[in-house]
């Protein structure tokens, strides 16, 4: 366990806040009447980066240069959020950022990772072989490997979680989706070091379950694809120091579609007119998914990110069994 203090977190967000302001967290009135349920949506597509993975890449880029002030740049595999906070967070500590994606990815959010100063490759049929070709380069170009889970992540991660529960302490669920499991963790660890009783809901995507396959029969399962259109979630087998903490943390980890995805992703537009890419919307989809338990309840779900292709998105919009 990583056991984080509270003095650990809010130590992370002090970092934070020197590059981005705190996220809100709404109530939002038509969710409610929709889901019977008081729902608060953390707004974690509101950050520099479009999602809450900037966070962790700052306070781990801070602890990078403190543990190895040698490092001249840093390798790492994404589908795109993580690249990007390691680009926004490399650069402004002048380091280089190499960043492994597999082919076919979202043009949108390759272009957003330049923009923010990475260099792209482009390997690999899926984030699990760009990993490894993230591992080669490390060792080919002297560069540090930041792993898609490490405890540096998670506490500044843990920043939105914090300022979630300091703003609704009295939340029963949250539901956060889970890729390598850094967010959940986060969540968890914001949860204890408060000392709440707050029930955390992991959500993984139904085409790529491996999370919780392995939560469910307690030993790490890999699955075969990861074919879902939610890249954030995109992942065929969990890291097993994540998998630790949710097994312990977590109250249940649920499944979602592509189509319930789709239509989360309508319904934040409908509702709230926030845009949120397919593992941003996957924490409403599974609320949705669980609406009859969770009557009368104070709920939150956490809106991770907004970078999403506009073909993507038009051709959700435009699909009329969503509406």
């Amino acid at each position: 366990m990583h056991g984080l203090t509270r003095n650990d977190i809010e130590d992370a967000a002090r970092q934070v806040y020197q590059v981005m302001p705190a996220t809100a967290q709404y109530a939002w009135p038509l969710l409610a009447e929709r889901l019977g349920c008081m729902v608060w949506v953390k707004h974690e597509n509101h950050t520099p980066t479009g999602a809450f993975k900037v966070r962790g890449g700052i306070t781990f880029m801070h602890w990078l240069k403190c543990t190895h002030p040698r490092v001249r740049g840093v390798v790492s595999a994404t589908r795109g959020n993580h690249g990007q906070s390691l680009a926004l967070a490399a650069r402004a500590l002048g380091l280089r950022a190499l960043i492994v994606v597999p082919r076919g990815n979202s043009v949108e959010k390759n272009n957003a990772m330049r923009g923010f100063g990475a260099e792209l490759v482009e390997c690999g049929r899926d984030f699990d072989e760009a990993r490894e070709e993230a591992a080669r380069l490390a060792v080919a170009q002297d560069l540090y490997l930041v792993p898609p889970y490490h405890r540096e992540l998670v506490r500044g991660v843990a920043t939105y979680g914090l300022e979630l529960f300091n703003a609704v302490p009295d939340l029963d669920t949250v539901y956060v989706p889970i890729g390598c499991g850094s967010g959940v963790c986060a969540v968890i660890a914001a949860r204890d070091a408060l000392g709440l009783k707050t029930e955390v809901v992991g959500v993984v995507s139904s085409e790529a379950a491996a999370a919780k396959l392995s939560f469910e029969s307690g030993q790490l399962q890999e699955t075969a694809t990861a074919k879902t259109f939610a890249d954030g979630m995109a992942v065929r087998k969990p890291i097993p120091e994540a998998l630790a903490i949710y097994s312990a943390g977590a109250a249940r980890l649920l499944a979602v579609s592509d189509e319930e995805v789709a239509h989360a992703m309508l319904v934040y537009y409908t509702d709230t007119h926030n845009l949120a890419e397919g593992a941003g919307a996957a924490a409403l989809a599974a609320l949705m998914q669980e609406r009859n338990s969770q009557q009368g309840k104070t709920v939150a779900v956490i809106l991770s990110g907004a970078n999403l292709d506009r073909s993507v998105y038009a051709r959700i919009l435009a699909d009329p069994r969503h509406h």
